[in-house]
């Protein structure tokens, strides 16, 4: 009698092996049927709080709960058997104290069943990294842009293009890595900056909108499916235009359904339908 063999997910330790080796892959998911979709494509599932602007049309990721990241976070894990699943920490549930943060992450971890919590901030979030992981969360840091800060900085522009501006991301950078962060996302960060951090940091980078010498590369799904249609940014690659496929299957349906042509018989319960011999 053959064994059945449960596929294992990417781990932590799997992920830091990947530093200067083969690209990570990662992409965002939302959702149960996005997650089956992309599972044996990619390396990381990230749970985004960019869920806020693409699923449920915020002016920001400001006002995303929680809640609603778990809630998300579980669709993901239970549409997804292969993929490291990490989940973003939306803002003000972790920024107060490291012990806030355990517990918000505690809850992320417990409730929905992902292996790993993002966290955004950089030299000031060290000590919050390092409390986590010490008590047994895994954390992916977030350094650059970074769009819970956004008001701070005055909206979703590169960062890095001053010099002290490129060595406060730097020194960042190695504080998150120092206090035990397992990988980090660069944001929005002009190329050099997000090449030097590569190099000098020796955990996987990942980069959005940073550098092709990163360690891996990330893009929110539904960018690069076309189904986002307030903005494309300069960083993203298009490969598909699934919202227009949605407009063009919705004006389909709307003028069967207006020309009484949907319904039909084979689509109704208990109607005969008719066959190329006639009535059967």
């Amino acid at each position: 009698m053959s064994k059945i063999t449960e596929q294992k997910r990417i781990t932590v330790p799997d992920i830091r092996a990947r530093k200067g080796g083969i690209p990570l892959v990662s992409l965002t998911a939302y959702t149960y049927p996005i997650a089956q979709a992309l599972d044996a494509s990619v390396d990381i599932l990230m749970v985004g709080d960019s869920l806020g602007m693409v699923l449920y049309g915020m002016p920001s990721t400001l006002p995303v709960t929680l809640d609603m990241m778990i809630a998300h976070a579980a669709a993901v894990v239970r549409g997804s058997k292969r993929a490291h699943v990490v989940v973003d920490l939306p803002f003000a549930t972790y920024q107060e104290s490291p012990e806030a943060a355990f517990r918000s992450a505690a809850r992320v971890l417990v409730e929905s069943g992902a292996q790993s919590v993002k966290l955004e901030g950089g030299s000031e979030m060290a000590e919050t990294v390092r409390f986590l992981v010490e008590r047994g969360v895994p954390v992916m840091g977030h350094v650059g842009l970074m769009p819970q800060s956004a008001n701070v900085v005055g909206g979703y522009r590169a960062r890095g293009r001053e010099t002290a501006d490129g060595k406060r991301i730097v020194a960042d950078a190695k504080a998150i890595a120092a206090a035990g962060a397992y990988a980090l996302v660069i944001e929005g960060t002009v190329e050099p900056i997000a090449r030097k951090i590569t190099q000098a940091v020796p955990i996987p980078t990942i980069g959005i909108g940073a550098s092709p010498a990163c360690d891996g590369q990330v893009l929110v799904i539904d960018d690069i499916l076309g189904l986002f249609q307030e903005f494309t940014p300069k960083f993203v690659k298009r490969y598909a235009d699934i919202g227009a496929a949605v407009e063009k299957a919705a004006r389909a349906f709307a003028e069967d359904v207006r020309a009484r042509r949907f319904p039909t018989p084979e689509h109704c319960f208990g109607v005969k339908a008719l066959t190329p011999r006639g009535r059967t």
